[in-house]
């Protein structure tokens, strides 16, 4: 069984993934005040036993990393996942600093399309491969060497973001595409193609302003879209798909079993008509199934 959490943090991120391997994986961090103990404890919990735990910060805004030094402090983070950056901010917080600490340190491993690592791709005699790739970014492409240097300046970093799929062999598959933008997307649409995906985070929290271009939509061909937390006036709903909005929904529990993924959320009155009901209670609020095969 592999279970992926989406966490409800109000206008912001954080994701887990408690691998079929012994791996652990968080995306992201969103820890606002009053929340800190109650989520990492969680973290702590769920992870508890796993061999590996990684994490993967998609880019350095402060809702993706708030609470990111009392997080480090708690979890003493030793696998830090991110692109290759020199970002910068003109208000610099503890959080931001601590990004940058583990960024340039020795814990670091920089993201990039293809790239391949033991236990994160790659399964050896030790332990087996958390089903991790990186679809983008193509480092060497203009529109994101433009949005580096912008990021370098203190301005915007949304699109440094990686694109990130999960796959369970034979099962469901998971795309994250962090805060990439709609104007940036549609820049390199010809360049990237993306695979299919049972599941797609949208980005940019599910605004308008990361609506998904409509080739890569086609190409992916997700199942479910879960649109994040976002002002409901900001969001793309994504018409003629089947979605989940978090803002409703609250904390979103993807329990998967081979071709079965049973979906459970944090509100009890939150309903959908798109899944079957095998009436399954391993969580509370059970909404229902999506049968890939």
């Amino acid at each position: 069984m592999s279970v992926v959490k989406s966490l409800s943090v109000g206008e912001g991120d954080m994701f887990y993934i408690q691998h079929l391997s012994d791996s652990f994986t968080i995306i992201d961090c969103c820890l606002n005040e009053g929340e800190e103990q109650r989520l990492t404890r969680e973290i702590k919990s769920k992870s508890s036993g796993k061999g590996i735990k990684r994490f993967i910060s998609t880019h350095p805004d402060d809702d993706h990393i708030r609470g990111l030094e009392y997080f480090d402090d708690e979890m003493s983070i030793v696998n830090f996942y991110c692109v290759r950056n020199e970002a910068t901010k003109e208000d610099e917080t503890d959080d931001f600093a601590r990004y940058c600490s583990l960024r340039d340190s020795e814990k670091v491993y920089y993201l990039e399309q293809g790239c391949q690592r033991k236990w994160l791709n790659q399964s050896d005699s030790e332990r087996g491969s958390a089903g991790i790739d990186i679809l983008w970014p193509y480092t060497t492409n203009e529109a994101y060497q433009g949005a580096l240097s912008e990021a370098k300046k203190g301005k915007n970093p949304n699109n440094i973001s990686p694109v990130i799929k999960y796959t369970i062999t034979k099962a469901a598959s998971f795309i994250w595409m962090g805060d990439l933008e709609n104007s940036f997307m549609e820049s390199i649409k010809n360049e990237l193609v993306l695979p299919e995906a049972a599941i797609l985070f949208a980005p940019h929290h599910g605004r308008d302003s990361g609506r998904v271009p409509q080739k890569f939509l086609d190409q992916m061909n997700p199942r479910i879209i879960v649109i994040g937390e976002a002002p409901p006036r900001d969001l793309e709903y994504y018409p003629g798909y089947d979605t989940i909005t978090q803002n409703s929904a609250g904390d979103i529990i993807f329990d998967c079993q081979g071709k079965k993924v049973h979906i459970y959320v944090g509100n009890g009155n939150y309903l959908v008509d798109f899944l079957a009901d095998e009436h399954e209670s391993s969580y509370p609020n059970y909404i229902g199934t999506l049968n890939l095969s």
